[in-house]
């Protein structure tokens, strides 16, 4: 395999059936979703720099707390594994920018991060409208 396709050939997702793949597709989605969902939100009426760090603190988060939530994905569709805490230490912020960066591994979760991380950023600095002015 050449390009893109390459890149990802001997990612974990390829080794999951149709179905465990599709359903990891929507979790992540979810996830993702509700991360700029809150990004956005949780910015409003806010300074630019509280925004940055909402979006930063917010993909920080993702980052440490989300493993755990794909491993209860992954308990309810793989036999044999046991429940325990996945979830370690916070990520650093060096780990956070070379996320954003896209150099830490060339795998789907780590390159789906990075995304993520450059989706809370827009959402959080995007321009938004003080919700106490609308009414003027």
């Amino acid at each position: 395999m050449d390009g893109i396709a390459g890149i990802y050939a001997q990612d974990s997702f390829f080794t999951l059936s149709f179905v465990g793949q599709v359903g990891l597709v929507l979790v992540s989605v979810m996830l993702a979703a509700g991360t700029v969902f809150l990004a956005w939100r949780l910015s409003r009426v806010r300074s630019l720099i509280l925004r940055a760090c909402v979006a930063a603190v917010l993909f920080g988060a993702f980052v440490w707390i989300s493993p755990q939530v794909y491993y209860g994905y992954y308990l309810l569709i793989l036999d044999g594994l046991t429940p325990q805490w996945v979830v370690e230490d916070p990520p650093s912020p060096l780990f956070l920018v070379k996320l954003l960066g896209f150099s830490v591994k060339s795998d789907l979760s780590h390159h789906g991060q990075g995304l993520l991380g450059w989706l809370c950023l827009g959402a959080a600095l995007w321009p938004q409208r003080d919700a106490s002015r609308l009414g003027e």
